[in-house]
């Protein structure tokens, strides 16, 4: 009878062990599942998180360049003094073909001035 209580003994603990096991399983199951979720959720955040700083990188670089822009041509004579003898010659060229332009306004052709009447 010994035997048989040892195999008895032996049953409960193999199926006590299965038993840990299995629920062992279900926990992990459990966890493996919420730290998916949790991991899905701190994607979504990053993606979120990712686009707002993209917005303002952006508007930054926006600021930035209007900042440059409006620096650079806020005292016209301060930027001729530092152009080379090739740009003021462009310059002189453009300043000349615009007061030739505001002298002589281009006129209405006939057709035009039919289709103004109209």
């Amino acid at each position: 009878m010994v035997f048989m209580d040892f195999g008895e003994g032996m049953k409960k603990v193999l199926l006590a062990g299965i038993g840990a096991m299995a629920a062992t399983a279900d926990s992990a199951k459990d966890i493996v599942e919420d730290l998916v979720k949790k991991g899905e959720l701190t994607v979504e955040q990053g993606k979120v998180v990712n686009e707002e700083l993209k917005h303002k990188a952006k508007q930054k670089l926006k600021d930035h360049v209007t900042v440059n822009v409006v620096k650079d041509y806020r005292d016209l004579m301060d930027a001729v003094d530092d152009m080379s003898e090739e740009d003021l010659d462009r310059l002189m060229d453009r300043i000349e073909a615009k007061k030739q332009a505001s002298e002589n306004p281009p006129e209405d052709t006939p057709e035009e001035s039919k289709e103004d009447e109209q």
